[in-house]
């Protein structure tokens, strides 16, 4: 049999229960073009429709007759090399995710193709003869109507939006019937910026001559700045010498420029941040930073944990590190949890490293992502620091990857694949043979349980790097101000602090765990509570526009003083960050205050924090982004708001997040000269999580936590796999879940399964059970996540797509999830 060249390919259109790498033909015209880690198109399904896909390998093989060949190739050159499959081929395995979906996740959201189906009429087709075609088609008429109305030409997505969902099959079976013509054509969300340059096309000598007799001066002052300054952009000619384009095309014509272009980076600007000196490092500091510079030095993948206090230095040992490591030959990442911090890490790195640092993360425009990965890829950048995607940065030889704050929920994905940052980085280090550091004042119980254990090498920096004390923290309770009769958010104690800094010119910061003005309305007559039409949660008062807002879909409705269903009066219940600025502006008037919350930030997090820095604004009122990171010396005075916040919600972390949260925050005060002091108000004054984290007392809390995750058999001592059931028929899902749940137990009664006594519970409703109008249902897991158990969840998430009685339902599965 005749042997040809195939590829295999990742498809996007394929669903999980069929996910593999599909086998086609290269065509003679594509042979030079379709080699691995090309995106490419080809036809799919039975109705062999145009869907996007990437080459993973090429191999010659038999040519088979039902071999289907690819399209077209999408790029120039491979955006995917062998490692980025690797990688890829990990994460399928490890998050229960499609091939394709792995690959999207790595590849920079710019790069991508959108494919657009544009639907013809065929030649010469008129109304008469379309609809006797069509006979016996259902929901032709229609269709027809819709693409007839658009001059005979229209996308896919425009005949949806006219006709509804099934469109797509109507066309199909249109185009069997010979009315239609569908064509296909890839768009890219961002393409490559040129910028037009011009040089000189003779000699300086022969231009000055050609330009001396006869001439405008702008043109003669041109051809000048060529001569000195040689290849330029045409609009830096055109704005110092006063010439316009017409003038340059005009010199082009007499032969005396020449015309090219140039690839344009879209990238941030640091080009005004002052170099920064040596980097000095004191005794505790010194000494982390050689234990941790050894283990780079030992040519074996290795992971340690910098434990130290808030305010101890770890961004300087960072730092160092790099600088060393960049002094190996080696490259380096590093990683923060909230975009909020990058802006200050950004300008410490810039200052050390120059242009050899790209920043990446979600709040940059999507060419500016491009433009960094593009530079990473070329081997242009030597550090690249960002939030939790940057780990997909295309950076080679990685000799350090440092994940700051390591303990955040934000370094965990809520999409497909619903990967964890740190696990990532295990990965890469092992293939770099580089050093893993996990940097945190409250490392995650796992990290720490790791330590402990021997897996993980410590480091620790137990003071302060200006050598001041950790802020004096007063516990201020809550039941106390209810009995005294104050309504608001800020009790008699904090008000005091607060005063107090006012007179002496010093800031201040204060966290709620919550945006918006209040929680929710009640009606006081009948107890009614608007709630979101789609999601089963009550809808949040905005007082800025007077509406109420669905914080999971984002629906929003106008809010009203009378109540919808009996007419009595609707009160405002719970209170919220705008609330709290309105008292805060009752209390102390004539004082600005900052709000800074998903609602104020919305990408200005920069421009909210340079105020507060350089304008000195006394008081920063904020959601949880003011907790972590930020280095302000003239903060002296930290107020939490409401810490019960946090504690007593239904998931496993709630303790540790809530300890967390409280200790990074009270680490806001005092990094400068002065002292610093911290009000933690709470209901539960002796909770032992509040209590701990008013002393700073992490090895207390996480003596009293790992107890309590043995008993329970939480992480580290049991991985927890939820399966979530989703649908649009709250029966038909916990009939769906029930049958997950039994399934679970007949496959880990197996004796290749059994060994470590997994336990499976449920199914229960998700925390929201309602959301997007579709029901949620979950079964829990509690097993070790090994490559058996792996394989086993795998088979029944295929299992559950084949079962023709879960149409319109879906399963998804996370491992310890961070939710």
């Amino acid at each position: 049999m005749e042997t040809a060249e195939i590829v295999k390919v990742a498809v996007s259109a394929a669903p999980y229960s069929i996910d593999k790498p599909y086998d086609y033909l290269v065509p003679p015209e594509l042979l030079e073009t379709a080699v691995p880690g090309v995106r490419v198109t080809v036809p799919f399904g039975k109705g062999n429709r145009t869907s996007e896909g990437i080459v993973l390998a090429r191999t010659q093989g038999e040519k088979e007759p039902k071999l289907k060949p690819l399209l077209s190739v999408l790029d120039r050159e491979p955006v995917l090399d062998g490692d980025g499959v690797a990688l890829a081929l990990w994460l399928r395995q490890r998050y229960f995710c499609t091939l394709f979906e792995a690959v999207k996740t790595i590849l920079p959201a710019g790069l991508w193709y959108q494919i657009r189906e544009v639907w013809h009429l065929a030649e010469d087709m008129d109304r008469y003869t379309a609809d006797g075609m069509a006979a016996g088609i259902r929901r032709a008429i229609p269709v027809l109507d819709a693409l007839f109305a658009a001059g005979g030409t229209a996308e896919l997505s425009d005949l949806e939006a006219a006709c509804g969902p099934g469109t797509g099959a109507v066309l199909r079976a249109l185009q069997k019937a010979g009315v239609t013509v569908c064509e296909t054509a890839a768009k890219r969300k961002t393409g490559d910026k040129q910028r037009r340059m011009v040089e000189l096309a003779v000699s300086a000598e022969e231009a000055a001559s050609l330009t001396e007799k006869r001439s405008s001066p702008q043109r003669r002052e041109a051809v000048r700045l060529l001569a000195a300054e040689g290849r330029m952009s045409a609009a830096e000619v055109c704005y110092y010498t006063g010439v316009s384009m017409a003038v340059l095309r005009g010199l082009e014509k007499a032969g005396i420029v020449a015309f090219s272009e140039e690839e344009a980076l879209r990238l941030p600007d640091f080009s005004q941040v002052e170099p920064s000196g040596p980097i000095v490092l004191n005794e505790e500091q010194e000494a982390a930073f050689q234990s941790i510079l050894a283990l780079t030095k030992s040519g074996r993948p290795e992971a340690v944990l910098l434990q130290g206090v808030t305010g101890s230095g770890k961004t300087q040992v960072y730092l160092r590190l790099v600088q060393e490591i960049l002094d190996q030959g080696r490259r380096a990442m590093v990683l923060v949890p909230e975009i909020v911090l990058t802006p200050q890490m950004m300008r410490r790195f810039a200052a050390c490293f120059g242009d050899q640092v790209a920043l990446l993360h979600s709040a940059l425009r999507m060419t500016e992502r491009y433009d960094q990965w593009k530079r990473i890829r070329r081997g242009e950048v030597r550090v690249v620091l960002g939030t939790r995607s940057a780990i997909f940065a295309p950076l080679k030889n990685v000799g350090l990857i440092v994940l700051d704050e390591e303990q955040e929920s934000s370094y965990q994905s809520e999409n497909p694949p619903r990967y964890h940052t740190r696990d990532v980085a295990k990965y890469l280090c092992a293939r770099d043979r580089a050093t893993l550091v996990l940097g945190s004042a409250t490392p995650a119980v796992e990290t720490a349980w790791n330590a402990e254990q021997g897996i993980y090498h410590k480091a620790l920096l137990r003071r302060r790097y200006n050598q001041q004390a950790l802020p004096q923290v007063l516990v201020a309770d809550l039941k106390e101000e209810i009995r005294a009769g104050n309504p608001g958010m800020v009790g008699r104690i904090l008000r005091r602090e607060l005063a107090e800094n006012l007179e002496r010119g010093e800031q201040s910061i204060l966290l709620l765990n919550r945006r918006g003005s209040s929680r929710y309305l009640l009606c006081g007559e009948c107890g009614h509570v608007p709630e979101c039409p789609r999601c089963s949660v009550a809808l949040t008062y905005h007082s800025a526009n007077g509406r109420l807002m669905c914080h999971y879909c984002g629906h929003s409705e106008k809010a009203s003083d009378a109540c919808p269903v009996c007419g009595g009066i609707m009160k405002h219940v719970g209170t919220g960050t705008q609330k709290v600025e309105e008292e805060l502006r009752e209390l102390f008037p004539g004082t600005e205050v900052l709000r800074m919350d998903a609602d104020t930030a919305d990408g200005r997090h920069e421009q909210l924090l340079d105020r507060f820095e350089k304008e000195r604004i006394p008081i920063l009122l904020g959601t949880q982004m003011v907790a972590k990171g930020l280095d302000f010396p003239n903060v002296t005075l930290v107020g939490v708001l409401a810490a019960d916040l946090s504690l007593y919600v239904d998931n496993y972390r709630s303790a540790e997040r809530t300890f967390s949260l409280l200790t990074q925050v009270v680490g806001r005060a005092g990094r400068g000269g002065s002292a610093g002091r911290a009000v933690i108000q709470t209901y539960t004054p002796e909770n032992d999580v509040i209590q701990c984290a008013a002393r700073q007392d992490y090895r207390g809390f996480y003596e009293n936590e790992i107890r309590l995750r043995r008993l329970r058999r939480f992480p580290p001592f049991a991985d927890l796999f939820t399966f979530t059931v989703s649908g649009a028929e709250e029966g038909a899902v916990l009939r769906a879940a029930a049958a997950v749940r039994e399934e679970l137990r007949r496959l880990f009664r197996l004796p290749e399964l059994a060994a470590g006594a997994p336990e499976v519970l449920g199914p229960a409703p998700a925390p929201v059970m309602k959301l997007n109008n579709r029901y949620r249902y979950r079964c829990l897991l509690v097993g070790k996540n090994d490559k058996p158990t792996r394989e086993a969840v795998s088979w029944l998430l295929k299992w559950f797509a084949g079962d023709r009685a879960n149409r319109g339902m879906n399963l998804f599965v996370d491992c310890n999830s961070m939710e």
